[in-house]
């Protein structure tokens, strides 16, 4: 029965309808959980997605923002739960993007409130609903300005934001000779003093450091103990400063085989005899994990299916790493804060750097899913696991979220039979 809240004229629950947000057919889609909501929903007959398998013609029930029972269709409904009929549908846990720049024409890095509000709702549009805003090289001051904003957007009560768990300090700890197309001028070790103002002024959940930048063991020391997930990216480093790195807390790579060392790069660094680099570290050591971008463009099939055959999916994440062009035509973009930016070109499908190489891309985690499914042969529930549980494993915030498990938060994606993201019920509460 669709019932006249949640699921029929946005009563109950939505609170996004036309009279309340100026795009109102995207927010129409959009179903925040409203706080001591006692009533009871369903979604009936969609095929549930869980970490391990499917199960077709599910029944997927909860109430106050949290799941209470998932599994096959009971024989009778109480009238009471308010449902709607879901078959020839998937039903999964929202996306978990831990590597974002931006959207909607907004850059993280622009530092303001209205612009990390901009880029979240529309990395919520495609389904993401817990989101790790990124930054980008650039100065002491801009990258503060950036952390500041996204601890203001995460104490607004602006039910049409995802859950902000905290920042990804991606730039500035990066090797300039790995920049791509962060500000290679803007690339620094780090030092102390800077990095602990920082910590100081938000939450950092992830933060990043190329493993051979002197001061990096004090930094990988430090981001350990404040409870992040640490990672090297954007380094030319060998394996010997990977294990020393891993030593430290480091356990993370971001987007493999992008802007990371080689054995004929370290060659080149460090001479002979060849050394090994980031890529065996991580394939060597099952303590590590990454992530890819399956945008179509930075990585070719055989590449998405091998990084799963070594690292499974419990170790691998997905990741947009989208710019501010996601969901803007094809044009000249800023990469980071407007006035320290490096110009990138969106074809509308991938983004390009001046000298022609990749220069993030320009989807969310919907597409990556669905490319995912569509050029290799892996489960498709392992390829939801990647976008949802393994992220949340690796952030430290799985026991309330990213898979269909009673007592976890509803954030639930109904997506037709292409995986086109159609509703998505989200928990949003101020911290």
């Amino acid at each position: 029965m669709d019932g006249p809240g949640l699921f029929g004229n946005h009563g109950t629950l939505l609170g996004l309808g036309t009279d309340r947000h100026p795009d109102a057919r995207t927010m129409s889609k959009l179903f925040p959980h409203r706080p001591n909501d006692s009533q009871r929903y369903a979604i009936l007959g969609a095929t549930a997605i869980l970490p391990d398998r499917c199960i077709e013609n599910a029944y997927v029930e909860w109430s106050e923002g949290f799941l209470t029972r998932i599994g096959p269709m009971p024989k009778r409904i109480p009238k009471s739960i308010e449902s709607i009929e879901a078959s020839g549908s998937y039903i999964a846990p929202g996306w978990i993007d831990i590597h974002v720049h931006g959207g909607a024409g907004a850059d993280f890095m622009d530092g303001t409130l209205e612009a990390i509000q901009t880029a979240c709702r529309s990395h919520l549009k495609h389904g993401t609903t817990t989101i790790f805003p990124t930054t980008t090289t650039g100065s002491h001051e801009s990258i503060l300005r950036m952390i500041q904003a996204v601890e203001a957007a995460k104490r607004s009560a602006d039910a049409s934001l995802p859950s902000i768990e905290g920042v990804h300090l991606y730039g500035p700890y990066f090797t300039p000779e790995k920049s791509g197309c962060h500000r290679k001028e803007a690339c620094r070790a780090p030092v102390r003093s800077e990095f602990e103002e920082y910590f100081r002024a938000g939450s950092i959940a992830i933060a990043t450091c190329a493993a051979e930048l002197d001061g990096c063991a004090n930094f990988y020391r430090y981001a350990k103990k404040q409870g992040c997930l640490v990672t090297c990216g954007h380094s030319n480093s060998s394996w010997n400063e990977m294990a020393a790195a891993h030593k430290c807390g480091m356990s993370h790579v971001d987007h493999f085989w992008c802007a990371m060392s080689s054995v004929a790069s370290v060659r080149t660094r460090l001479g002979t005899p060849m050394q090994g680099s980031m890529l065996e570290f991580v394939l060597a050591h099952p303590t590590m994990s990454t992530e890819v971008i399956a945008d179509g463009y930075h990585l070719a099939p055989e590449l998405l299916e091998f990084a799963w055959q070594m690292k499974k999916s419990s170790m691998l994440c997905l990741v947009s790493d989208t710019s501010r062009a996601l969901d803007m035509p094809p044009g000249k973009y800023a990469f980071g804060h407007p006035e320290e930016n490096v110009w990138i070109e969106s074809t509308g499908k991938v983004g390009l750097s001046p000298t022609g190489g990749l220069a993030s891309s320009v989807v969310a985690l919907d597409h990556c899913v669905r490319h995912m499914v569509k050029v290799t042969k892996i489960p498709l529930w392992e390829i939801v696991r990647m976008a949802t549980l393994t992220p949340a494993e690796r952030t430290g915030i799985a026991e309330d979220r990213g898979s269909l498990e009673a007592g976890k938060r509803a954030d639930l994606l109904l997506l037709d039979k292409r995986l086109q993201v159609q509703k998505v019920f989200y928990t949003r509460t101020a911290q």
